[in-house]
């Protein structure tokens, strides 16, 4: 990689790396797991970088995070316990509050296709087609995943919740 392509490539993780964490923390709804998704597509987005082209390195790198945690899910690893001398560093806000804590969990309860179309349809506000595209789906199954994953929402929020069945 010649030293331009590289200060082209730095300036894109500075950019957009961010953005590509609050996503996989959002697909898969732990910062350590979202990390690591983010940091394997990097270095896969870094091994292919003189082949992109500029207008689509955005899709392609969506492309790669979205594969690589649904990738995390089928090894099995993640769901082994691990033990630490000292407990690992937490960032700074490790767990959302109120509202987006329950939208998390319920979305953590999705399957991973459906919680990767929900949010690249609607946190990061891509059209079907460029959904269908960063998933190599067709649009159908876009509709239906989001169709599905969105009745699962709806059921969880008209369902009552325990306190109010007390009450009665």
């Amino acid at each position: 990689m010649t030293p331009e392509s590289e200060n082209d490539f730095c300036a894109y993780v500075e950019r957009h790396r961010g953005a590509l964490l609050r996503t996989a923390y959002l697909t898969c709804g732990d910062w350590h797991r979202a990390e690591d998704a983010v940091q394997t597509s990097l270095i896969k987005l870094y091994g292919a970088w003189n082949r992109t082209r500029s207008e689509t390195v955005d899709a392609y790198t969506r492309r790669i995070l979205a594969h690589a945690l649904i990738d995390q899910t089928r090894r099995g690893w993640f769901r082994r316990e691990r033990s630490y001398a000292d407990p690992p560093e937490l960032p700074e806000d490790p767990e959302p509050r109120g509202d987006r804590a329950e939208a998390a969990a319920i979305l953590a309860r999705l399957p991973m296709r459906q919680r990767v179309t929900l949010v690249l349809r609607f946190w990061e506000d891509r059209s079907v087609e460029e959904t269908a595209s960063i998933l190599r789906c067709s649009t159908g199954t876009v509709k239906s995943n989001t169709a599905r994953g969105l009745k699962t929402l709806r059921d969880h929020y008209e369902a009552p919740s325990p306190s109010v069945q007390g009450s009665k």
